[in-house]
């Protein structure tokens, strides 16, 4: 159950999903992967459509966080064996290039938006669908959640979508390896304890925790917020003295804005402070 009071159209001009259900209630949106009787897989059509929507999200100012989840009880099964890994055996080299980039959009797409992504996880969550999970920035789970990043288990790399690059500055570099090699299932109390997922919650409450922390989070400092997703990406590639530099630059513009100057005139005044995201 989430928050799905009153959800009013996406402020984006033109955007109508047809391969998953898409809701906005306040600052947050709420992206569902809704083919519940298949656990949720990706399509051709499902990556595309998916990335044009993080690609739109990204220019959507009114829109301050996003919410990634399944229907039915499951995250995602990842690619559907039928319409994507049947097509692909019959493919040429340049023609599957192609497909592997277009599904590298999908995650070059998520980790560009300035909005936090939350991805509330119950269920099967496996291959892209895993790799989408690992490209949201926090993630809330379910003891019943069930991760596998399952290339090797099809005759794949385990370097999928940046799986090589991400999934080790999360879980650390032997895990990664060992999950990636094995493409075992991680079930939910061993990834939380992993720090895959920030925490557990009850089944039935996976979707509201993940909208409330998500709303938690648009109600905050959203260009600093931004610019925090925008540091964590950048300083992967990046010294310490090259970082530190960065980040007293990033700060030097984020002191620049109304929200700094609201945290200090509430503070002084001994109220909460209320953040516009300016």
């Amino acid at each position: 159950m989430g928050q799905t009071a009153n959800p009013t159209p996406l402020p984006l001009a033109g955007f109508a999903p047809g391969h998953f259900s898409l809701s906005v209630t306040g600052k947050v949106a709420t992206v569902t992967l809704n083919r519940p009787e298949k656990k949720n897989p990706l399509t051709f059509a499902s990556y595309r459509e998916l990335t044009d929507f993080f690609l739109a999200a990204q220019k959507e100012e009114a829109i301050k966080a996003i919410v990634v989840t399944g229907a039915g009880g499951n995250f995602s099964s990842g690619g559907d064996v039928f319409e994507i890994i049947g097509p692909l055996v019959a493919m040429e080299t340049r023609d599957l290039l192609k497909f592997t980039r277009m599904t590298g959009e999908l995650v070059k797409a998520m980790r560009a938006c300035p909005q936090p992504i939350v991805a509330a996880i119950d269920g099967v969550c496996a291959g892209a669908g895993a790799i989408i999970a690992m490209a949201s920035d926090l993630r809330l789970g379910t003891a019943g959640s069930k991760i596998a990043f399952l290339f090797n288990r099809v005759g794949l790399a385990g370097c999928d979508m940046g799986a090589c690059a991400m999934l080790p500055r999360i879980i650390g570099q032997g895990r990664a390896a060992e999950l990636l090699y094995t493409g075992r299932v991680l079930k939910g109390e061993e990834a939380e304890r992993w720090g895959f997922l920030n925490r557990l919650c009850a089944p039935e409450a996976v979707l509201a925790e993940a909208q409330t922390l998500a709303t938690e989070l648009a109600d905050g400092p959203t260009f600093a917020n931004a610019m925090t997703k925008r540091m964590l990406e950048m300083e992967w590639a990046m010294s310490v003295e090259s970082a530190i530099e960065a980040e007293a630059v990033a700060q030097a513009l984020c002191m620049q804005t109304e929200d700094f100057s609201r945290a200090y005139h509430a503070f002084a005044e001994k109220r909460k402070p209320v953040f516009e995201g300016n």
